[in-house]
């Protein structure tokens, strides 16, 4: 550790819609973390932005508690270990993922920690993409264990540039599901269908998106949804007999004080339909399934991923809005040491 210092960003106020530009808080301090029994100093090589964080930000009631004012803003992260406590089992140099945070340097609870071993035709920087928990895992099981998709069914999917609905697109082709990606510009439109081959693609901007969803989609079997608010709205009034919607996001409500709500749910009921919200982190027992098969996929060459990524810790911030206004294609991610 040549530097005798390090940077991390804390949350200073928390924000009522959009992030601003006093969200955040930069601190530089002394690098003198040392790890305790059971602990791992780590660097903070790779930091996944992902929408979920917004919902930290807030003071209520939610699947994990509240980023605490002053307190460094919570994010998933990819590390190497530089030092460890007595009785640690990972050695100096070991690579791993865990929620490290916004910040350059972390000591880790060891069990808080995973090893990563990069299976064959994998990268390091899948961990937090196809690999990782909120990209491939949380597609997987939303997709699969949630909203069942069959073969032969018209699967339509929310965000599907993103680094979650990417994935949803794919392992629903893998599955033999017909697939319907909506994204906000023509040319992640194409990406979808000339890269990840995928049935059709709709531009949601677009004036005619409405007539075009109808014509191409009729009626779906499964909505898997990043988004939310009106599209959500609108797909409850195109559902099949027996359709499931997997509630994954919310991304157009996470920056809004008062969402809305739907108003089309009557559908759920005459279609005998269902609308399931999920969190990634009830399948922990499960992950090694998922990794599994996302691991072979990928080794076989079937899944395509894309990577938007920040260079500098101090550029989060200015990054983490883009996942709301549809600026990135795929995972977003900072490179804390530029």
């Amino acid at each position: 550790m040549a530097s005798k210092h390090y940077t991390r960003l804390l949350l200073a106020e928390r924000p009522v819609a959009n992030i601003t530009p006093t969200t955040f808080r930069k601190e530089t301090v002394l690098l003198d973390l040392k790890p305790g029994p059971s602990e791992v100093l780590i660097r903070v090589d790779w930091l996944s932005l992902d929408p979920a964080m917004r919902g930290w930000l807030k003071d209520e009631r939610s699947y994990m508690p509240p980023i605490q004012i002053g307190a460094v803003v919570r994010s998933i992260g990819l590390g190497t270990v530089v030092e460890v406590g007595e009785g640690c089992r990972l050695q100096p140099g070991d690579i791993v993922n865990g929620m490290f945070g916004w910040t350059e340097y972390a000591v880790m609870k060891e069990g808080d920690v995973q090893i990563i071993q990069v299976p064959p035709g994998a990268q390091l920087l899948d961990f937090l993409g196809p690999l990782g928990l909120a990209g491939g895992v949380t597609a997987y099981f939303g997709l699969l264990d949630v909203a069942k998709i069959k073969a032969g069914e018209t699967l339509v999917v929310s965000a599907a540039a993103g680094s979650v609905g990417s994935m949803v697109c794919q392992i629903g082709k893998i599955h033999g599901a017909k697939v319907i990606g909506i994204a906000g510009t023509d040319e992640k439109c194409r990406w979808l269908k000339e890269e990840l081959k995928i049935d059709a693609a709709l531009n949601y901007k677009s004036p005619t998106f409405y007539d075009e969803f109808k014509d191409v989609v009729e009626y779906l079997d499964v909505f898997y949804d990043n988004v939310g608010g009106d599209m959500l709205d609108f797909a409850l009034t195109r559902l099949q007999k027996g359709a499931r919607i997997a509630m994954c996001g919310a991304i157009s409500d996470y920056n809004v004080p008062r969402p809305k709500g739907i108003s089309s749910y009557i559908n759920l009921l005459t279609q005998r339909a269902k609308i399931e919200g999920f969190i990634v982190s009830d399948y922990r027992e499960r992950y090694p399934e998922a990794l599994r098969d996302l691991s072979k996929w990928v080794s076989e060459g079937r899944i395509i991923y894309k990577f938007h990524i920040f260079e500098g810790l101090e550029r989060a911030p200015e990054a983490y809005p883009l996942l709301f206004t549809g600026g990135n294609t795929g995972k977003l991610f900072v490179l804390p040491f530029s």
